[in-house]
């Protein structure tokens, strides 16, 4: 602090706004592609039909750029004065350079230096937090997070296990520093490397590059053990959600909402049930969309922003692949009321 009476600054989401495809893979159509129905869909995920991004050329940068044009033009600013974007996606346009990099050429960020995130689900997370460090520090005044991923691009849709489960979708927020008792207050975040194995893609890295016999193999697909990742998902987001409720001496009643990544429903009910939350309190949305990866959370707090008022409790948590999950503890920032859902 420059003297004793700076008051500490703190990163609070001032704007938010997202895209999702107009073309919806609903579950009757899955039922003409895998062995499946719609029944064994809904009970054990709570999905009904996920976005999917149609179109030659398009990946997600699209998506990013056109979150990041609504999030500008909702809160009356200029791309040019953004000064940081992080992009979190496991599906960047291409290995090099950073989506982040083609977000901000394509909306006209030109004064913003960018760079990709990759944490799988709960990349949006970890991205809010290091976008927040800047903020804190002073060093950076508008900072966008970009949670976007094309998940049908890393999708096999002869593979009944995950085809149901993923969509494409894009959320994004800024971030702007505030003296007020508002923002991200708290954040806890974990890795366990391990659980690799359990949910990875098996090819296009340095490890396996693409062959003729990766593609054929279908390596270049998300592989997932199901049952091993619910269980681990099920234990830590509950556990985590919890931790830092106790951490900042937050009682089931003193939380307004529950932002869970949208990954699986009993997942969230597991969570919300842990942190003693009623239905009431938790952003669901798994049966529109899918799991989005990135773009779950901040696609719910565009759905719910018209609900959300200044001082509001949140804590927004995470479980994906790597295994990486966490929970951030956020005061919303301003009165949601008024703001039409534009997705």
């Amino acid at each position: 602090m420059a003297n004793g009476n700076s008051k500490k600054l703190r990163a609070a989401i001032t704007a938010v706004a997202g895209y999702v495809p107009d073309y919806v893979l609903t579950n009757a159509e899955l039922e003409k592609m895998v062995d499946t129905n719609d029944e064994w869909i809904t009970t054990r995920t709570g999905i009904k039909e996920r976005r999917i991004l149609k179109g030659e050329g398009l990946g997600s940068s699209d998506m990013g750029a056109e979150a990041v044009k609504r999030l500008c033009e909702k809160r009356g600013i200029s791309p040019k004065e953004i000064d940081m974007l992080i992009c979190c996606t496991v599906t960047p346009d291409m290995q090099f350079p950073a989506t982040a990099n083609i977000i901000t050429d394509k909306v006209g960020a030109t004064n913003a230096f960018s760079y990709d995130l990759g944490a799988a689900c709960s990349g949006f997370l970890n991205g809010v937090v290091t976008g927040s460090q800047f903020i804190e520090t002073g060093r950076n005044k508008k900072v966008v997070v970009v949670g976007v991923d094309k998940m049908s691009s890393i999708i096999d849709y002869e593979d009944r296990a995950t085809c149901i489960i993923f969509g494409d979708g894009c959320g994004a927020v800024l971030l702007e520093p505030t003296e007020e008792e508002v923002g991200v207050m708290d954040s806890i975040l974990r890795v366990d490397g391990s659980g690799r194995s359990y949910l990875h893609q098996k090819a296009g890295g340095s490890v396996k590059p693409a062959s003729h016999a990766t593609v054929d193999a279908k390596e270049h697909y998300v592989y997932q053990e199901g049952k091993q990742v619910f269980k681990f998902a099920v234990s830590n987001m509950a556990d985590v959600s919890a931790e830092v409720m106790e951490r900042n001496n937050l009682k089931s009643e003193d939380i307004d909402w529950l932002v869970p990544h949208q990954a699986n429903l009993r997942i969230i009910d597991a969570t919300a049930n842990r942190m003693g939350l009623h239905d009431s309190k938790v952003m669901i949305n798994i049966q529109k969309y899918g799991n989005t990866t990135s773009g779950t959370i901040p696609l719910c707090l565009v759905e719910w922003e018209n609900k959300l008022k200044k001082g509001d409790n949140l804590v927004l948590a995470a479980f994906g692949g790597g295994f990486t999950w966490g929970a951030i503890y956020l005061k919303w920032a301003y009165d949601g009321s008024g703001y039409e859902n534009n997705l």
